[in-house]
């Protein structure tokens, strides 16, 4: 992205959707992934092109069982209203988490409908080329062992950007899977974990941000003591990033609060427990830092302004100065012009030579008075 859009996009009608055997369906259906976690070891991916093959996938002889203490993930790499939709019909969802599903560009949240777990999580990449942060989002539907990933954005919530093909994107989850090796005992807690998972990589991603915040903000103040004019227009565009930060970490702490909360109420383990205060530990660090990072480019600001004004009053100085030595040689040159019989020296041979000499005299002494007294 860039920057976060702030105009809303515009959401599918339900009623508009074609129905099933319409002339729309017939055009291919976007892909969408699933695989089962099993003793805390991930599966590998499957490629299908519906919800019910995602489910069915883990239950090929139909009986609707599965492995206790599994867990099955489903990855929507992209936005799809007709997924959405086939979603919200096999789980029977609440009328306003469905809206929520075609309503991107939310604030980081955490919501319960029933059985149905809705989480909303923010993401941040910050792309130095441009000095811009780039947040994305992603839904999270949570309903007994299932776990529904929804990408909202163009990256994975790693940062890492999704592949336009489906070979792409398995092999990322190839790769993705070896990382998980250290969450075992995370893993074998249940679909909570999982998210919870997702919630400290999310976190995590905002302190290369501010890493990259941090070297933008030293490269400006060494650009305002340099004197360069730009400076006062990158520092009020880092600075909208730094906000945008603070906004979005906000929103994600009262998001892990919500967790903690309802923990006691939902019977989580307290391993569990104490995943979520490490997140919400990172996030108080994040909170704190780009806090910081605020602080100091508000002060910046204000050096810079500073040092514009000194400089303005160093150049009002030479203008003052120049002024004054020009302002010299006309006072003579108006006195002697007024063309009166009876004047000093008027008639004097010598005269005209004496009035140049006393222009460039009283030239001459103003400038150096002012380089004496530094205003030159």
């Amino acid at each position: 992205m860039a920057r976060v859009r702030r105009d809303k996009p515009e959401r599918p009608s339900l009623r508009k959707r074609p129905a099933v055997g319409s002339a729309a369906k017939s055009a291919e259906a976007p892909a969408l992934f699933s695989r089962r976690i099993i003793d805390s070891e991930p599966r590998e991916m499957n490629v299908v092109r519906s919800f019910a093959d995602a489910l069915s996938a883990h239950d090929p002889d139909g009986s609707g069982s599965s492995v206790p203490g599994s867990i099955t993930q489903i990855v929507i790499p992209r936005p799809a209203p007709g997924l959405f939709a086939e979603v919200a019909s096999a789980w029977d969802l609440h009328p306003v988490l469905v809206d929520d599903l075609f309503h991107a560009n939310q604030r980081a949240k955490v919501e319960r409908y029933g059985d149905v777990l809705f989480v909303v999580l923010k993401s941040a990449v910050y792309i130095d080329a441009k000095e811009e942060v780039e947040f994305n989002e992603f839904h999270l539907l949570m309903k007994d062992d299932a776990l529904i990933i929804i990408c909202q954005g163009d990256r994975f919530i790693d940062g890492t950007p999704i592949p336009p093909d489906t070979d792409g994107i398995q092999e990322y989850f190839t790769n993705e899977k070896r990382s998980w090796t250290k969450d075992r005992e995370l893993l074998a807690l249940g679909p909570e974990a999982l998210i919870y998972r997702l919630l400290d990589t999310a976190v995590d991603g905002y302190f290369p941000v501010l890493d990259g915040l941090q070297d933008d903000k030293d490269g400006i103040e060494r650009q305002v003591f340099s004197g360069d004019t730009a400076a006062a227009a990158r520092i009020y565009l880092l600075s909208q990033e730094v906000i945008d930060v603070l906004h979005n970490s906000t929103h994600l702490n009262r998001l892990t609060q919500a967790l903690g909360n309802g923990a006691a109420k939902y019977a989580i383990p307290d391993e569990l427990r104490a995943y979520l205060d490490d997140v919400t530990d990172h996030l108080t660090r994040v909170l704190a830092e780009a806090g910081e990072l605020r602080e100091s480019l508000s002060q910046i600001l204000n050096v810079n302004s500073t040092l514009v004004a000194q400089r303005q009053n160093e150049d009002m100085k030479k203008i003052s100065g120049w002024a004054a030595i020009l302002f010299a040689p006309t006072l003579v040159g108006a006195i002697y012009g007024m063309n009166f019989d009876d004047m000093p020296e008027l008639h004097w041979a010598f005269g005209y030579p004496m009035a140049l000499g006393l222009m460039l005299g009283l030239g001459v002494v103003l400038y150096v008075v002012f380089r004496v007294k530094k205003w030159m």
